[in-house]
């Protein structure tokens, strides 16, 4: 299951699992067809899936969309909590309401959906569950400071999860984006990729498929070993410090 896959990071990661022969339950919220054009680049890669409506905020929502995962497959093995928003606004304009719409979609979801799946995992007796972070873990995010707050307590719920999991043979970890350029990130500055790109020490800006490639390394047996840990896959971004000197 990938939350939020009817576009951008989601979509890429569902599609790297369907090119291994993984069957996605393709989430969406609202877009219905994104969903389905997810769907159709999962088929075409040599996977199969269904969609699955619900908002990651509901746990109401969120325990239908498992039921169905039992009935039509009887089994997850690999859940990976995508779903996300955000609120450009700095941090004294920002509403009540603002800051609870992106703590329960990244944060309250990221709990809820990790809870069902590891109770399905837990009786199969093993399972991977994955958190998609971002580079706010390390440094700050001005201007996204309820966004900051969410992927800051999903690393520390990664590192939670995995320690209460383990014993069950699930592995929690976490994988924290630089700058993706993806529909979303397009529309923040008028040459997203430019802008990031130079100060991006491998000298571009990330894909959904650099993030894809690392879902499958934490899924694959290559990770059997390692769990409560948050990979940066920035091309070096959030490792640079701010430096006044030539490198």
């Amino acid at each position: 299951m990938v939350t939020g896959a009817s576009k951008g990071v989601g979509r890429g990661i569902a599609i790297a699992l369907a090119r291994h022969g993984a069957t996605v339950v393709i989430n969406y919220n609202s877009d219905l067809a994104g969903a389905q054009e997810t769907l159709a680049a999962v088929e075409a890669a040599g996977g199969t899936g269904i969609t699955a409506k619900a908002s990651v905020s509901s746990a109401d929502q969120i325990d239908a969309m498992f039921d169905l995962v039992r009935q039509t497959y009887g089994r997850l093995d690999i859940l990976v909590n995508n779903a996300g928003v955000q609120t450009w606004k700095a941090l004294l304009d920002l509403t009540e309401s603002e800051w609870d719409h992106v703590l329960d979609t990244n944060l309250k979801g990221t709990f809820l959906c990790t809870q069902r799946a590891a109770a399905i995992m837990k009786e199969q007796g093993a399972g991977r569950i994955l958190h998609i972070g971002s580079g706010c873990n390390k440094v700050a995010f001005p201007h996204l400071v309820n966004y900051t707050a969410s992927k800051g307590g999903i690393e520390q719920f990664t590192k939670v999860a995995a320690v209460e999991l383990g014993k069950f043979g699930i592995t929690v970890n976490c994988v924290a984006p630089g700058a993706i350029e993806v529909e979303r990130t397009k529309e923040e500055a008028g040459d997203y990729a430019g802008t990031w790109s130079a100060v991006t020490p491998l000298g571009r800006v990330g894909t959904p498929e650099d993030i894809g490639r690392a879902v499958l390394f934490f899924v694959s047996e290559l990770a059997d070993f390692v769990t409560g840990q948050t990979l940066y896959v920035d091309g070096g971004l959030f490792s640079k410090p701010h430096w006044p000197y030539p490198v």
